[in-house]
């Protein structure tokens, strides 16, 4: 299947978080790969930093591809609060408010568009429904909205904002909403979420070997087709041609045995406190297991500018774990962590993003959310998917999590019969996700999504 004489173009529209910006990347390669000319737009800084960050391939030197930088008024990029009562990353808001600044020159892109192709397709996160409000107005346009969450977790937004009519599926019991966002992000998915309803559709990052149940649901209850056209990630990361590509945490791994490394991640939007921290690290000590731990300060606004926190760590810590653990203070390749084979869990904020790059590469997780919808993610991949243990459950979010919990937890998964049950499951259901690809179940979704907007 091809766009014969580029008469469709696709424009995507990503919001400026890494796990947004990384997932509408590779939403772009599989476009591609039917011949699509695809059109990435944002901010010049965070189309930066998509570029520098993904990883399973290199979108540069793609032909068709196309990144569009557009300038918005310079907004306050603050460092993030690590003693902040709501883990959500408040410090983000003024980049997520600056961005509306580029429904203008979006706006003016669709039309130049709309002049030589026969339909421009627009493909735009979830929160960034203001900034395309403006393809209603172009006649050979067409809008889809991207949801960057889980199908799970979106289903019980919905359901409960519906007052929880009755359904045909079996309800578990989930986590509530309180703590996950702040006041002022929570009006800002009000706004954005009124742009929506003029949307074509709907399109996942999951697929219905994993969410089959809560895809169907949100089908039903919306009244709007969906595709559900993940896994979006690369199932297999190439090889980098020279070792000195290669993040240096690879080259450690490589001498580390099968599944015998726990890697410690919890994403791009959160920051612990000092104290939290020292927590983690005495329990990752003591665990006396295997692992590699990504220690950062959550992202700013802006990733380019201004100095970043130094995160502290007990004196001597460093050489104290010197043969059993590393500590990584730089963007680390996550991708390429987790498909390597030296690790065997993943101490995880379960991030979407995080949970699907997991998944399909057969990692469990022990969940420990810090906010969004991180806490449903969670219940959905330990309670149903049952690929994970809980470390951190959010009826106690308020509360540190000890240095002798974490010690259990990293036990647990990594060294322990519940740990083989879940590992064994999350090989399983990694298993049964590549086979939905590789038999045609996967492409035959793409197609379907494909033969709509080339129609």
């Amino acid at each position: 299947m091809s766009n014969h004489e580029n008469s469709v173009a696709v424009v995507m529209v990503p919001f400026p978080a890494q796990g947004h910006l990384n997932q509408l990347l590779h939403l772009s390669r599989i476009i591609l790969s039917y011949g699509i000319p695809v059109h990435y737009v944002g901010t010049s800084t965070h189309n930066r930093q998509a570029n520098v960050r993904v990883h399973g391939w290199d979108p540069v030197p793609v032909a068709g591809f196309h990144f569009h930088d557009f300038q918005v008024p310079q907004f306050s990029s603050p460092p993030p609060d690590p003693d902040a009562d709501i883990k959500f990353p408040s410090h983000l808001q003024p980049c997520f408010d600056a961005c509306w600044h580029i429904r203008e020159p979006v706006g003016e892109l669709l039309r130049k568009l709309s002049s030589r192709a026969r339909r421009v397709i627009i493909i735009h996160d979830s929160m960034m429904g203001s900034v395309v409000q403006d393809a209603g107005s172009i006649p050979n346009a067409e809008s889809y909205t991207f949801h960057t969450v889980s199908a799970f977790s979106l289903f019980f937004y919905v359901w409960e904002s519906m007052g929880k009519p009755q359904v045909n599926a079996e309800m578990p019991d989930v986590p509530s909403l309180d703590g996950c966002f702040t006041k002022e992000f929570s009006e800002f998915i009000a706004m954005q979420h009124k742009f929506l309803n003029v949307n074509a559709g709907s399109i996942y990052n999951t697929s219905k070997v994993i969410e089959g149940t809560y895809l169907e649901l949100l089908e039903n209850m919306r009244g709007k087709q969906l595709w559900a056209l993940g896994p979006l990630n690369p199932l297999r990361v190439p090889e980098k041609d020279s070792s000195c590509n290669r993040h240096h945490c690879l080259e450690w791994l490589d001498k580390q045995a099968i599944n015998s490394v726990l890697y410690v991640s919890f994403g791009t939007t959160t920051t612990m406190g000092d104290e939290q921290i020292q927590e983690l690290a005495f329990g990752l000590r003591r665990s006396n297991q295997t692992f590699i731990w990504v220690l950062r300060d959550a992202d700013k606004g802006d990733v380019f500018r201004g100095e970043v926190r130094r995160p502290e760590l007990p004196n001597g810590y460093v050489d104290s774990v010197k043969d059993k653990g590393l500590v990584v203070r730089d963007w680390a390749p996550q991708l390429e962590i987790l498909a390597h084979p030296a690790i065997g869990g993943f101490l995880s904020h379960c991030g979407w993003n995080s949970c699907m790059e997991s998944i399909t590469m057969g990692v469990p997780i022990g969940a420990w959310p810090m906010h969004s919808d991180q806490p449903r993610n969670a219940e959905l991949i330990t309670k149903l998917l049952k690929i994970g243990i809980t470390v951190k459950d959010w009826a106690h979010r308020d509360e540190k999590v000890t240095a002798d919990v974490v010690e259990d937890a990293v036990r647990r998964l990594m060294a322990s019969k519940e740990g083989d049950e879940v590992r064994k499951g999350a090989a399983e259901l990694r298993e049964r996700v590549r086979q939905s690809v590789g038999e045609g179940e996967v492409s035959k979704e793409w197609d379907s999504f494909i033969t709509r907007i080339i129609r």
